[in-house]
């Protein structure tokens, strides 16, 4: 990764941030107007803000995995030892119960001051460029103007969707500027709804130069795409300080402004035809894999090296001893809730890759409920690598931001929304197409054109089966409304299902498996496993597998005189009243954003206070 550093030591936000001994000039050494007049040093500017991306704390380390859990489909796998959920360090981050010292966060090297170092970086860069860069004539320097722009908008969703309201800083820290207060997120975004307008001009399409050749740089399509999305947040809801959960924006006639934005930017990508959507699971085997080409259905990727970033740690397929792929205990941090595999149709083919039902142990696939969950995310999966990861908890799996589907996803959003389902349904249709069987997808369609509301929850459904695993689905049930909702009723379904009651009531108590045995245990795509189908039965799994397991089985307090028995049985009970008690402990709804971490509001010079109760 390219480096630059031309900021010096900082005060951000009432926050102290030092910048890295990099490999390049120093500002003191070389002028601004030799800096963004010459390519590739302004080049190097851009590299700057990715490297606040990969700092230990920063996205690396604290934001990408711990921002997105817990959901109705993703949730926090390491309960194991978690006695109290509101003080433990990561699992209070997940379930609601996040507290202003907490020590993973409250630390002035963190995800919040990482981020306002990066908008530093992007705002004095894009001064300078502004100045001295001759964008209007330079293709090259255009385009790195368009990627400051769009990192630095990217940088700001983030920060609102995980804090809600934060500092307005559009402009270089002066002296007069060093402290500020926080400004409502809809100001917030609507500049960055301004700028990403502006970046758009000035960025090429995938493929378009040498720069947008590649995922990990900021591409038109990408650009475009950023503006829906954080346009569909502002036509939706969050919570309010002193208000609850209301509408971003107030007026109809906005939102409706809102709702005009995404679908003009994403048939605008759809129709320049630059990105291909592939089969479902190509998108996932590519990054695994490490390509970074454009024009598939990857937009845009956080770039990280080999030793940096905790992607697959986080939200891959979990390994729980040192194999053939990854030298240590990795993967399945988070997972799916134990409910989203059931909630699949049987024909989606996006299940499969999703839902892991089980985890590596010695390089062999088990069915159990240790720390790491017994599902896992499967997506990414460090045996579809084509390196071993050998580093301590970084995989250099890089993390997509944004991929095709989405596009298609949003604009059949924003055509329902705007003129109902008729015409929004040719947007949908792609991404049913390659998850189901044709007649599927035409029921699924023929079902949700019954009625614009009929239309947006198809696409509230599909936009879960989709994208689980892959942290959007927060943000989507916060700005739907939805997420108290929709965990209350993920808590209600696990219950059920723990019990074998209601839906769930013809499924086996348990899940079988023969462990070790046959090819499929080494495979890398390939499991058997039993109990998992409708139809599936106790006494067909008794009589052909070798080992039962205990992973969010039915729940059993019936006396057995097998001691080993009777522990399993203590044990999956305690775990399964871990998993719906840790699901969340505060209401969602008013503790959908985390607080600003002490360390920051105490620097702040009093011009940062939480709300929300915090």
């Amino acid at each position: 990764m390219k480096k630059l550093t031309y900021i010096s030591s900082l005060l951000v936000a009432g926050t102290l941030i030092s910048s890295c001994d990099l490999d390049a000039p120093a500002k003191s050494s070389m002028g601004e107007d030799v800096i963004f007049s010459t390519e590739q040093l302004a080049d190097a500017a851009v590299m700057g803000i990715h490297q606040s991306f990969g700092e230990t704390n920063s996205y690396r380390g604290r934001f990408i995995p711990y921002f997105g859990t817990n959901t109705d489909c993703e949730m926090y796998n390491n309960y194991a030892g978690v006695a109290d959920p509101t003080t433990d360090k990561e699992a209070s981050l997940a379930c609601y119960s996040a507290q202003v010292n907490n020590s993973y966060m409250n630390t002035a090297n963190n995800a919040w001051a990482k981020l306002y170092e990066g908008i530093e970086r992007a705002n004095n860069a894009i001064v300078s460029i502004e100045q001295y860069g001759d964008i209007e004539n330079k293709s090259n320097m255009a385009q790195l103007y368009g990627e400051l722009l769009t990192l630095r908008g990217l940088i700001y969703y983030d920060l609102v969707k995980a804090w809600g309201d934060v500092p307005y800083r559009f402009e270089p820290i002066t002296s007069e500027t060093m402290y500020l207060p926080k400004t409502d997120r809809v100001t917030v975004l609507k500049k960055v709804i301004e700028d990403l307008l502006v970046a758009e001009k000035y960025l090429g399409w995938p493929n378009e130069n040498k720069y947008t050749q590649s995922t990990e740089r900021v591409s038109k399509a990408f650009a475009k795409g950023l503006r829906a999305r954080v346009a569909l947040f502002l036509a939706g809801y969050s919570e309010w300080p002193n208000e609850g959960l209301r509408y971003n924006i107030t007026d109809e006639a906005e939102r409706k402004e809102m709702y005009r934005i995404a679908l003009q930017e994403c048939t605008e990508i759809i129709n320049q035809g630059c990105n291909q959507l592939g089969t479902f699971d190509e998108n996932f085997r590519d990054l695994c894999k490490e390509n970074t080409s454009a024009g598939k259905e990857s937009l845009y990727e956080l770039p990280f090296s080999d030793g940096r970033g905790r992607v697959l740690y986080a939200w891959g397929g979990k390994h729980k001893t040192a194999d053939a792929w990854t030298a240590l205990n990795k993967g399945g941090v988070n997972g799916p809730t134990p409910t989203l595999w059931y909630d699949f149709d049987p024909s989606d083919y996006r299940r499969n890759i999703t839902c892991l039902p089980y985890i590596w142990n010695e390089g062999k696939k088990a069915v159990e409920g240790a720390s790491g969950g017994g599902w896992s995310f499967g997506k990414l999966r460090f045996e579809w690598m084509t390196r071993k990861v050998t580093s301590t908890n970084d995989d250099g799996i890089n993390y997509q931001v944004m991929r095709y589907a989405d596009i298609y996803m949003m604009a059949a959003e924003a055509e329902n929304a705007l003129n109902g389902p008729s015409n929004a349904a040719q947007y949908l249709k792609p991404i049913l197409d390659r998850a189901y069987p044709a007649d599927k997808v035409s029921s699924i369609l023929a079902a949700a054109s019954a009625s614009a509301a009929a239309f947006q929850q198809t696409i509230m459904d599909q936009r879960k089966f989709e994208f689980a695993g892959e942290g959007l689905r927060k943000m989507d049930l916060m700005r739907w409304g939805k997420l108290s909702s929709a965990l209350a009723d993920t808590k209600a379904k696990m219950t059920r299902l723990a019990n074998r009651e209601g839906e769930y009531a013809a499924y086996p108590q348990k899940i079988y498996y023969n462990e070790g045995l046959g090819a499929e245990s080494t495979d890398a795509d390939g499991y058997t496993i039993y109990g998992l189908e409708a139809g599936d039965t106790d006494v067909e799994g008794k009589a052909n597998y070798d080992q039962n397991s205990f992973w969010f089985t039915r729940r059993d307090e019936n006396e057995t005189t097998d001691s080993k028995e009777l522990q399993k049985i203590m044990d999956n009970n305690s775990k399964i009243d871990k998993y719906l008690q840790y699901l969340y402990i505060n209401d969602p709804n008013s503790r959908m954003f985390w607080p600003i971490w002490k360390v920051f509001i105490d620097s702040s010079n009093g011009m940062l206070t939480n709300d929300y109760n915090y």
